[in-house]
């Protein structure tokens, strides 16, 4: 009888500590869009809308390009300069300007600043930094450099198409709602993605103007981004903290998660929001890839260049 008291306190006292470890671990992590999994799923997706004329040549080097879809994100840990290329917080434009943010980079600095830019993110001018790298690779022949820049402005692509990213409440730490980030865009695909998911899109499509299209598609996260978040807040009263949340093991190792039926009710009441952003997010780093190789000329591809 008293071991089974000491096991129920021990049990209890552990699930507390568990909790305010999780706690702090949304708390301090960063925020990365689609997780590991998702990035390497879409950039892996985006080889076959591409062309004849280029399809051969990113087929043979698909294990790279899925391999290293994650690597921005691994650059956070050693180059200052690299988080405010993944997002931007629309809403802090916003609060005193209901006008659109300059386009153009050189009119947003003049109006904003460099400094202010980089506090709130610069994610759609950055792919077009990335763009112009990647045509100058194909123009180049340099297929190394176009294989890891394909990767890179994958990622960045990705980035712009994750509601979150477009807000200043990334990871819902304004709301109560630690965690929600990485709920959003890596549970939900890793658990519904493979499953549910259609991602036959056709082909890919050359871009006449790549920096107007990729800043509607971060309009189009800004304002997906209450729906993310609201819907979330609401469903979390409808569910105790012992439904919402579930021990899981992950490579050896037990985590505390949401659970995959809270998750299902989610992903439910969302209604098809994080399919239709990943399948944007497909269909637009095959059409920048498409679009940086006309832009170049068209160059041939080769079909033995190494892909590590």
């Amino acid at each position: 009888m008293c071991f089974g008291w000491w096991s129920l306190r021990k049990a209890r006292k552990l699930v507390l500590v568990s909790g305010v470890f999780f706690y702090l671990c949304a708390a301090a992590t960063p925020a990365y869009s689609w997780g590991f999994w998702g990035h390497r799923y879409i950039n892996y997706n985006a080889v076959f809308l591409l062309p004849p004329s280029m399809f051969g040549f990113y087929k043979q080097h698909i294990g790279y390009l899925t391999e290293h879809a994650a690597d921005a994100d691994m650059r956070r840990y050693a180059i200052k300069e690299e988080a405010p290329r993944h997002y931007i917080d629309l809403d802090q434009y916003h609060k005193n300007d209901s006008s659109r943010i300059p386009v153009q980079w050189q009119d947003a600095v003049n109006r904003f600043s460099v400094d202010s830019l980089n506090a709130h993110g610069i994610v759609p001018w950055w792919i077009m930094v990335m763009h112009q790298r990647l045509k100058k690779a194909f123009a180049e022949k340099d297929m190394e450099q176009v294989l890891k820049l394909s990767a890179d402005i994958g990622h960045y692509i990705a980035d712009a198409h994750v509601p979150l990213h477009a807000s200043s409440n990334h990871n819902g730490q304004k709301t109560d709602q630690l965690g929600i980030h990485a709920f959003w865009e890596s549970r939900l695909p890793e658990l519904f993605a493979e499953k549910q998911y259609d991602l036959l899109l056709g082909r890919a499509d050359y871009l006449k103007e790549p920096l107007p299209f990729i800043w509607e598609r971060v309009y189009e996260s800004g304002a997906a981004a209450d729906t993310v978040l609201g819907m979330e807040k609401d469903l979390s009263r409808m569910f105790a903290d012992h439904e919402r949340m579930s021990f899981e093991y992950r490579n050896n190792r037990l985590v505390r998660q949401y659970s995959e039926k809270y998750a299902a009710r989610y992903h439910k009441q969302l209604n098809g929001m994080v399919e239709r952003r990943m399948r944007a997010s497909i269909y637009a780093i095959a059409s920048f890839w498409y679009t940086a190789w006309v832009e170049a000329g068209q160059p041939d591809l080769p079909f033995n260049t190494p892909s590590n």
